[in-house]
């Protein structure tokens, strides 16, 4: 999986490779699609939610630009693989979940697996945590609109967000650091996820 869905498409952090090795994305998907767990796509993990392709994992991780000391918020924590991946290379992860069964599920994998720096919380991802705020980066793992306004304020002065934006059914991969108070954006390859609901996002269908 790694060196064909990820070295050979570009990713070149040590750290993000050698993560994307060590996490074992089996358990962070549903025990009867197990086999496909390394497959080069995204995969159902029930209440309409997705497990991300291992690429599009690799290449948010890295566009973060991380260097191994900073607090992270993660908005759609889904299986919990994606918080994995960060919690492997970051002093914090805070992932918000809005479905509270994938919430209790994410939880237990990560208490298993030994994650200590990992803090899971049921509510709306898109009004942010303001009590645990600024963080250093901010991870979108849903289909935005845009930025929404709780999260730009919560990110640090030269943090990073990254996010997929657009529409609901198709968007392009974010990447915005903060100056002042403006978001210098950059917009990558397009991507389609599942949206992201609350208040600042998609509203229920």
């Amino acid at each position: 999986m790694v060196e064909t869905q990820i070295v050979e498409r570009g990713i070149r952090d040590e750290r993000v490779i050698e993560v994307m090795k060590k996490v074992p994305r089996h358990l962070f998907v549903p025990e009867d699609i197990m086999d496909d767990a390394y497959d080069d796509r995204a995969l159902p993990i029930g209440h309409g939610q997705t497990i991300s392709q291992p690429y599009i994992v690799a290449l948010m991780t890295e566009l973060l630009e991380l260097k191994g000391n900073e607090k992270v918020l993660e908005i759609g924590t889904g299986s919990g693989y994606q918080a994995a991946v960060l919690a492997e290379i970051v002093s914090e992860v805070h992932t918000i979940e809005r479905i509270q069964p994938l919430a209790e599920e994410a939880k237990k994998k990560f208490e298993k697996l030994g994650y200590k720096n990992i803090k899971v919380y049921v509510k709306d991802g898109t009004e942010g945590l303001p009590e645990e705020a600024p963080f250093d980066r901010i991870i979108i793992t849903a289909a935005t609109p845009d930025i929404p306004e709780p999260l730009q304020l919560q990110l640090r002065e030269g943090g990073i967000i990254v996010a997929p934006v657009g529409k609901r059914y198709s968007q392009y991969m974010l990447k915005a650091e903060k100056k002042g108070d403006k978001l210098e954006k950059h917009y990558l390859i397009p991507v389609a996820f599942v949206p992201l609901i609350g208040k600042y996002g998609w509203k229920e269908e």
